[in-house]
Parts: structure tokens; sequence; C-alpha cells
């Protein structure tokens, strides 16, 4: 039975200074497509503070790259991991230009569930989604997430605060959601 990343068009990679401006040319083509739910690192100094919370522990770093050319098609973020009796941190994720509404990001996403719930232990993922973010929300529920509550200016976003919606998802609840997302088996 063939495993998740043998069915995926998508692999993970991890950001570096060396792949700076390859990320800054894919921000700067999604403007359009980003604003107003997501404000990336656009410039030399925010991606250098980005690769600080990398650094920091604070972000755990995915790259979601095409498999058939290596293409950079988005980012997954895990942010503010904190283990112990907790095990849970953020998840945010954003596609590039050209590459999004294709699954891409599905099957990206999906990978990092996989890492999360397995190596890197934790037990509860949570995506605040603005609720107008139908297709960030539509993903998330494609998964498996359910949505948890509202949380009115839950986060400062582009000078204002912002309401989200809260959705989440159990390390026991996505294997059957995996296997029904993707028709793999589920893993032990």
């Amino acid at each position: 039975m063939p495993e998740l990343q043998d069915i995926v068009r998508v692999y993970l990679s991890t950001p570096d200074p060396d792949g700076e401006a390859e990320f800054l040319d894919a921000i700067r083509s999604s403007g359009r497509l980003h604003r107003p739910w997501v404000f990336a690192p656009s410039n030399h100094e925010e991606f250098e503070a980005y690769l600080d919370r990398i650094r920091s522990g604070r972000t755990i770093p995915f790259l979601v790259r095409r498999k058939s050319d290596a293409h950079l098609t988005g980012v997954v973020n895990v942010s503010e991991p904190v283990m112990g009796v907790f095990r849970s941190a953020y998840l945010g994720f954003y596609a590039f230009a050209g590459f999004e509404r294709q699954g891409y990001m599905t099957e990206g996403v999906a990978l990092v569930l996989d890492r999360a719930f397995s190596e890197l232990g934790f037990n509860r993922l949570e995506a605040n989604i603005q609720p107008g973010n139908t297709a960030s929300a539509a993903l998330v529920s494609r998964l498996g997430f359910r949505k948890e509550g509202f949380s009115p200016g839950y986060l400062f976003i582009d000078g204002a605060w912002r309401d989200h919606d809260r959705w989440a998802i159990l390390a026991e609840e996505w294997p059957s959601h995996r296997s029904s997302v993707f028709a793999v088996p589920n893993q032990p």
C-alpha cells in the first residue's frame, strides 16, 4: 500500500538563507492572492526575522514544492509550539500565485500533519482563519479540522484587530481523515 509521500505531487523542504531570492520573488508575485489574509516576509529584513523565528524555535517551517520541477508552491508554518503536557501549536499556510486551487496546499498541509503528529509529537494543531477566507477554511475542513469557535479581534493584521474562526484537529483524529482524503492506509 502506498505511503502519503508516494502519492502526493509535492514534497516539503526547509527555508534557508540561500533560498531568500526565490522566496521573496514568490511573495512579490502573490500580493493580490495574499491580501488581506497574509502578510508574509516581503523583504530582506522580514525574511531574516522569519529565519530568526525558525532558529529560536518559535516557528517550524515547511516549504511546499512541486515534485515535477521543485517549484515553490506554498508555505506551511507550525508556530509557537508548546510541548510538555500541552503538545500544541498554531498552523498557518499560504499558496503562491499560479499554484492556488490546484490541491498542492491540501497535499502539503497533509504532509505537515503527518510530521507534526508523528515525528514532532504534537497532540493538537489549531488554525485561526479570518471568516471571509473561504479557501483556507475549505482546506482545513477537507483535512478534518473542526470549527471550534469564533475569536473576535484575535490577531492584529494590516493595521486592525481581525476576527478569526478557530479550527483544530487532534493527533487521534488525523488518521481517519488522512485515509479518507487520500485513500491511503491509516498509519500505526
